[in-house]
């Protein structure tokens, strides 16, 4: 009891800390993002054709700094926002605030892009080395070697933050729920005789051991061994989904137009019953976006810091592409599925409305399938998620430190499997808010480098094709 008493207690505190900081948060990301689309001149957008032909690899330089192509690079980072913030992220969004909130959601992509855009060419452009002389990028690189030592402050606030905020917690959750909505572990043991207060049924504890433990496997192998393994995950398992999903609106092709127009009638509803009224319902649309595809969040620039790549234009265009895969294509399929199914209406949240909806629309099995494809996000999630705290703590000590991290990360795992939804969701919102104010400080006093660096680039790539 007296844990429960204080698992609630800290929920309370994350329930009130976040509506301190949602604002602030809102006006950096939406504000500073909405300033940066127009500060760029639409380049970013202008050029989607030329970053698809650098992720090929066409411009690929063997001889560049790094440790990782700028494909393994975008795959990585999708690898830790293409995943249980998609399937499930979406779900709770349309839990709290109604279809219209993916409306919401598509806009804060579109910005989002430009901020990645920004972000992750300053992730090459300010690179720095760890206690051990290894490359190393991020926000807090270029705040501290972009903004000076001064600015040094922000840099820690961001570390600090990102300890808590790239905890996995979320995922190991919803891929616990996943595991118990499908396989259903306690009805089966009591069919066999079971009871309920048999230590056997704690079930959710022993996924999270599990899970901690295969995790275990690949995150103390370091960030090569975590770009292989997502490189060879994510785009596989992303095409398994979006077929899955392109089957489900194909075989309900009548439902699919009503299911969009629903979502754009309802982002406009005024009447909203969603707590905050209009402008609360934005603010979750904005809030399930960042944890989505996590612009303006800083966790990107840490991988796309690491590629071979010595263009910084050139990382910031392949970056772009990760909003626009994960939520304008992944976020929109899922929430058409959970829309048309009517999985929406039912009192469910998180991945179990998205189950539901994968249930009703695939003979019975989606379900299943969707499990396969939970877990090898989920993994792939955790695995990238690992490497960003680390170099959050490596940053505040020492490299050497900063590997314990690893441990710590596990250990979470197992509670988060454990914790309730709304605990590990307030917590990730509260992270990732706090995470985003110095992140977006220092992209917008630094957005003229850019800008700078992106005018010399367009005009030699204009002579080149000339």
């Amino acid at each position: 009891m007296a844990t429960f008493e204080t698992m609630e207690e800290l929920n309370n505190f994350l329930v009130n800390a976040n509506s301190w900081v949602n604002w602030p948060m809102f006006i950096l990301l939406i504000g500073g993002g909405l300033f940066l689309i127009f500060y760029s001149g639409l380049k970013p957008y202008r050029f989607f054709g030329h970053a698809i032909a650098i992720t090929r690899g066409k411009y690929d330089d063997k001889n560049a700094k790094g440790d990782v192509s700028s494909l393994q690079a975008l795959s990585a980072a999708v690898a830790a926002t293409v995943g249980l913030g998609n399937i499930s992220g979406v779900a709770i969004a349309i839990h709290d605030g109604g279809p219209g909130v993916v409306f919401w959601i598509w806009m804060t992509a579109l910005i989002g892009m430009c901020i990645k855009f920004y972000s992750c060419s300053l992730s090459i452009m300010f690179r720095g080395e760890d206690s051990e002389g290894k490359l190393q990028g991020g926000p807090m690189f270029y705040i501290t070697q972009g903004l000076g030592k001064k600015y040094k402050p922000l840099a820690i606030f961001f570390c600090l933050s990102g300890i808590f905020g790239f905890l996995g917690v979320f995922t190991a959750n919803q891929f616990t729920e996943t595991f118990m909505s499908v396989v259903q572990p306690e009805e089966s043991l009591m069919a066999l005789g079971g009871t309920e207060g048999d230590p056997l049924f704690n079930w959710k504890f022993l996924i999270g051991i599990v899970l901690a433990v295969v995790t275990s496997f690949v995150i103390f192998g370091g960030l090569s061994k975590i770009a292989k393994v997502a490189t060879a995950i994510v785009p596989f398992m992303v095409m398994v989904y979006l077929v899955a999903v392109i089957v489900v609106m194909v075989l309900n092709a009548s439902q699919v137009l009503p299911a969009l127009k629903l979502i754009i009638n309802e982002a406009w509803n005024f009447k909203t019953i969603v707590t905050g009224g209009f402008w609360g319902l934005v603010i979750i649309g904005v809030k399930r976006a960042m944890f989505s595809n996590e612009a303006g969040l800083g966790s990107a620039p840490m991988y796309h810091g690491q590629s071979r790549n010595d263009e910084p234009i050139r990382e910031g265009l392949v970056a772009m592409l990760g909003p626009f895969i994960d939520t304008i294509l992944v976020c929109t399929f899922t929430a058409v599925v959970i829309i048309l199914s009517g999985a929406y209406l039912e009192d469910s949240s998180g991945i179990v409305m998205t189950l539901q909806a994968f249930r009703t629309t695939l003979f019975g099995v989606g379900d299943d399938l969707l499990m396969l494809i939970v877990t090898a996000f989920a993994l792939s999630t955790l695995f990238t998620y690992s490497y960003y705290g680390v170099k959050c703590l490596s940053f505040l000590t020492n490299a050497k430190i900063g590997r314990l991290y690893n441990h710590y990360f596990v250990i979470m795992i197992v509670f988060a499997a454990i914790a309730s939804l709304d605990l590990v969701k307030n917590l990730i919102d509260l992270s990732y808010a706090l995470m985003v104010i110095p992140n977006m400080i220092a992209v917008l006093i630094l957005a003229p480098k850019v800008n700078a660096a992106a005018k010399t680039y367009f005009s030699k790539l204009k002579h080149e094709k000339a």
